[in-house]
């Protein structure tokens, strides 16, 4: 199953730098793995905020859940998903 998932960062503004820092090298670690390993498909980064627009390629929502909430950063972010479906017009033999 694949799903658009919007994230929006929003670390508190007194949040001490190391701890920022800290949070945003394990995130990036973990996003990473997940998309080596095929779950996180797609990760594109929205300018001017600290957002990002991400694509998931995951069993059930429920695995996307788990992936989500697991995330560092996740108890900061505003999160909006949606799901989606191969388009029948759409000439990618990868679409899912």
């Amino acid at each position: 199953m694949l799903f658009k998932v919007e994230m929006d960062v929003r670390l508190p503004a007194d949040m001490a730098a190391a701890e920022a820092d800290a949070l945003k090298k394990t995130e990036r670690e973990i996003a990473q793995g997940l998309q080596r390993s095929g779950k996180w498909r797609h990760l594109w980064r929205v300018a001017g905020r600290y957002a990002n627009v991400s694509v998931f390629d995951v069993d059930s929502v429920d695995e996307l859940h788990q992936l989500i909430s697991t995330l560092p950063l996740f108890p900061y972010m505003q999160i909006e998903v949606t799901a989606l479906c191969r388009h029948p017009s759409s000439i990618r033999e990868d679409d899912r």
